[in-house]
């Protein structure tokens, strides 16, 4: 519309410099004619940018959409461009949890207008679609899924079902009014620091917990491995005690004595007693003796 507009004013110069100019006068068609040309072919072409849409307005009326690329339209039609492209919504809010404890949280929204909807959230929305729909529907969903945890929920292992819970929420409200949800990325969540420390705390001890019954298990089947050894050496000496007689050991004597005699050491050896097996004496704590005298 501003093209054509100052396609006039240029007409207009050109008629208002033929009356002063008489000589011009029978020129000044002949330049107005392709002044009028070039500004209505400017005004009919139309070209939108990758990843928008083009909504067509003709006295305040829509008369549709255009993809991206380049268009002839009405040459009175103005034109407003949507954003169709992944958009990012940050949000940085305080919200309650169910013990009552505000939690902070760090929380964003990936998101895009679906093209064939475009016509429809400028017609019942407007180009601030982002500010009015989408960052209000988002906090809303923010409190209301935080409201229903406790504080260490949020902050231990049910992070990925928080966020899947806001997405689901989203995804309610915002695909009715043709904005489509692509994911929910929770970023930080930080807690009152009592309330971190108490959970640290709590962890700790669980792990101690944890450490002190794999070291009774440990304990455990020590005690039964000793059990099972001393079993063992129990038996054995049962066995061998019961293999033994008088006239085994008799006979072992008999070989350690020809054994003995059989040594190159020099050697004394006394046979004596009943068996004419050799006599061991006990002489340790006499030797002592006789070595401090």
């Amino acid at each position: 519309m501003s093209v054509i507009i100052f396609g006039i004013f240029v007409v207009m110069i050109l008629v208002v410099l033929g009356q002063k100019f008489p000589n011009l006068q029978p020129y000044r068609w002949l330049v107005a004619i392709p002044v009028l040309a070039v500004v209505l072919l400017f005004s009919m072409v139309k070209i939108v940018p990758p990843g928008h849409v083009g909504i067509l307005i003709l006295f305040g009326k829509i008369h549709g959409s255009v993809d991206e690329g380049l268009h002839l339209v009405n040459p009175l039609v103005s034109m407003e461009l949507m954003n169709v492209r992944t958009q990012e919504v940050f949000e940085h809010a305080e919200a309650p949890s169910r013990e009552g404890l505000n939690i902070v949280l760090e929380v964003s929204c990936l998101y895009h207008l679906n093209p064939g909807d475009a016509v429809r959230v400028y017609r019942q929305i407007g180009p601030q679609y982002r500010e009015i729909v989408v960052k209000t529907q988002f906090r809303s969903a923010i409190r209301g899924v935080t409201v229903g945890h406790d504080a260490k929920d949020l902050y231990t292992s049910s992070r990925e079902m928080v966020a899947n819970e806001i997405y689901e929420g989203l995804v309610s409200d915002l695909s009715k009014r043709g904005i489509e949800v692509e994911n929910i990325l929770l970023r930080r969540i930080q807690l009152p620091a009592s309330v971190v420390e108490a959970i640290n705390s709590k962890l700790a001890a669980e792990q101690e917990a944890q450490r002190m019954r794999f070291v009774l298990a440990k304990e455990e089947q020590e005690a039964e491995r000793k059990r099972i050894e001393a079993q063992g050496i129990q038996n054995f000496q049962r066995i061998v005690s019961q293999g033994l007689s008088e006239q085994i050991l008799r006979w072992k004597g008999i070989e350690a004595t020809s054994r003995l005699s059989e040594s190159p050491n020099s050697k004394v050896v006394i046979i004596g007693g009943k068996d004419g097996l050799p006599l061991i004496f006990n002489v340790g704590e006499e030797v002592k003796s006789l070595k401090k005298d």
